[in-house]
């Protein structure tokens, strides 16, 4: 079975901050490899509870440290410092296919120091936007999940290499909005509040839910190919990746209507 999603830091705000963006051959090398090699028959195979307890860990672990770092007001500096470890341990976990829990886990930590003191932070300019925005990626969440398990859009090849040109395209579009924000204020647009940055992230809020559908239906192709219990791990992470980015988009979506006119 071929891995149909190439799990990478697809927050906007990390490509932002950071300059990252990975090539189209780098994906799509991704996209041709295998995620994993059936299970030895003595060998315990993936379930969906393996998927759910890893979820909670990974997920967990990036909420207890986005709260510490709420709670103990962590500055941007350090903040940013946090993501680009982040950043560096999921790229590793990303393009090797790690199943290491270690580095999985080290991800969401120092990832969740950055989210917490980004979300603190917005939380400052328009009160209860974080609150808005945890209500709104858990209903993305549940909405895809009801969405797949309904089949009322179906994963196939041609919705992936549609989500991952969609993702190259909306990376190469921030690359190029962050490059022309050094000659002009707010580059393009699409990161301004404006109609433009309104469509644009209404897009980039979109095609993280795409990914959560192409997330689970890697979970369920693992567990009915007898993916290996570790493969979970990178499930997992698959998953908090993608309602990461959400999340973070949801949170400047908000914003962009939250201010005092």
């Amino acid at each position: 079975m071929e891995s149909k999603n190439p799990v990478f830091s697809r927050s906007p705000y990390t490509h932002q901050q950071q300059g990252w963006t990975p090539s189209p051959e780098h994906l799509q090398g991704m996209y041709d490899s295998p995620a994993y090699a059936p299970a030895p028959p003595a060998a315990k195979t993936m379930t969906i509870d393996d998927v759910v307890v890893r979820g909670f860990m990974t997920l967990g672990t990036l909420v207890v440290a986005g709260a510490a770092s709420w709670y103990f007001e962590v500055g941007m500096g350090v903040a940013a410092i946090s993501a680009l470890i982040g950043v560096v341990l999921g790229l590793i976990a990303s393009f090797k296919q790690s199943t290491n829990p270690a580095l999985i886990l080290g991800y969401a930590l120092f990832y969740g120091v950055f989210v917490g003191a980004l979300s603190r932070m917005y939380e400052s300019f328009f009160n209860g936007i974080v609150l808005q925005a945890v209500i709104g990626t858990a209903l993305a969440f549940a909405a895809v999940l009801t969405v797949y398990s309904l089949r009322i859009v179906r994963v196939t090849p041609k919705f992936t290499k549609f989500v991952i040109a969609a993702a190259i395209g909306a990376l190469a579009l921030v690359l190029v909005n962050l490059v022309a924000g050094f000659f002009v204020d707010g580059g393009i647009g699409l990161r301004t509040d404006s109609p433009l940055g309104w469509i644009f992230s209404a897009a980039m809020i979109l095609l993280g839910t795409f990914f959560l559908l192409l997330d689970f239906d890697d979970i369920e192709r693992g567990v009915k190919a007898g993916a290996p219990e570790k493969y979970s791990w990178q499930c997992a992470f698959g998953l908090t990746l993608s309602l990461v980015w959400i999340y973070l988009e949801v949170l400047r979506f908000i914003s962009y209507f939250s201010g005092d006119d």
